[in-house]
């Protein structure tokens, strides 16, 4: 049997395989972003598809930081009890669950939250600007919100946290010169752009203690001009690994990369050599860091995703999409049936969730739909 089904350790965490389930917008909490019992049946779900550890939808560290309509929260105690009852559940279906902390950034959802949308600094887009720059007083509240966030997380019941610094969302946005105009600490040298990440890791980790498993999703790099780049992303993996960060999960883009190289790009994926949108920068990151790493991002094929492993370019196959469509993928695969994820690629998967229907794969759907009528 491929490697792909060793088991593996992450600091603490024990995990029987090496497949993750990348966080995304599931759209299944409610309006309050508190977890719903379709959003826990959704990962009990993936559990028993066969999946080693599921990261969770971005959760939401405070109420400006709300990126979309159904996305979870992690912004107040109250939050907690239904999240208890997602993690018993899964844990009792025998799996192993993360929570994604996330704050939207210039990218927050104004019209939900009521809130200035609040960043590293004012955004100023084709639209005119939008956010406001953060004072190092509101830095200071968002470094401890993770925090408080991650604290809950522990209280919950997840078996680790991820920090999402990833997609241009508001940890992204300090690290890239695409956003980060700043002059002060937290501005200029990437050094300077990864102090918030830093701070905000370390402020978990003591809050968390030291055996308590914290990852982070970060971007290799932004594909915008200006952005951050795949050789800065490997000195702030540097810098998180020397602090003691357990795990990486690589990613990439931003709402402003364009459809090509968003993180979650449009096409279907035809051969084996088109898939892994990230398959260079893991290999730069490899050559530096050495604590576990995990790659995202149009990974389709068993195949690809056992050489990724065998090649040593990453620890961790991480899967988002191609779970919407099949959540039992993995055993799938593990049963011997190892035939390419039937996914698209085509993002019709987010449409229910904007109508509160939560995510679900679309084309599945239509076809299920066409061969009942055909009985």
């Amino acid at each position: 049997m491929s490697n792909l089904f060793d088991a593996m350790r992450i600091s603490s965490l024990s995990l029987k395989n090496r497949f993750v389930r990348s966080a995304t917008w599931e759209g299944m909490a409610a309006e309050d972003g508190s977890c719903t019992q379709k959003l826990t049946d959704y990962m009990v779900q993936l559990v028993e598809g066969g999946v080693g550890l599921i990261i969770s939808g971005h959760a939401y560290v405070s109420r400006e930081g709300q990126a979309g309509p159904g996305q979870l929260g992690i912004y107040d105690d109250a939050l907690i009890p239904a999240l208890a009852s997602m993690t018993a559940a899964v844990h009792h279906a025998g799996g192993k669950i993360a929570l994604q902390l996330a704050h939207a950034g210039c990218n927050a959802a104004e019209a939900l939250t009521g809130l200035p949308p609040l960043g590293p600094s004012v955004w100023e887009g084709e639209k005119g600007s939008r956010g406001r720059e953060a004072t190092l007083e509101d830095i200071s509240r968002l470094v401890h919100a993770f925090r408080q966030a991650a604290e809950r997380a522990k209280r919950a019941g997840f078996d680790a946290v991820q920090i999402h610094s990833a997609h241009g969302y508001c940890l992204s946005q300090f690290l890239s010169p695409f956003y980060n105009k700043r002059q002060d600490a937290y501005g200029g040298s990437i050094e300077n752009r990864a102090r918030i990440v830093l701070e905000v890791y370390d402020s978990i980790r003591k809050a968390v203690g030291p055996d308590f498993p914290v990852l982070i999703k970060m971007n290799a790099q932004d594909f915008v001009e200006g952005g951050l780049s795949a050789e800065e992303m490997v000195r702030v993996a540097s810098l998180l690994e020397q602090a003691g960060m357990d795990a990486v999960e690589l990613s990439g883009g931003t709402a402003h990369s364009g459809a090509k190289l968003s993180p979650v790009r449009v096409g279907k994926l035809e051969s084996p050599d088109k898939e892994v949108y990230y398959r260079q920068e893991a290999r730069l990151f490899k050559e530096k860091i050495r604590i576990p790493l995990m790659v995202v991002g149009g990974i389709r094929s068993y195949e690809v995703a056992a050489k990724l492993v065998e090649e040593g370019l990453t620890d961790f196959v991480s899967l988002s999409r191609p779970l919407i469509r099949e959540p039992h993928l993995v055993n799938r695969w593990k049963s011997g049936d190892t035939r390419k994820s039937t996914c698209l690629s085509d993002n019709q998967c987010f449409k229910p969730a904007m109508t509160g229907k939560g995510l679900y794969c679309v084309v599945e759907a239509k076809e299920k739909a066409r061969a009942k009528e055909s009985q």
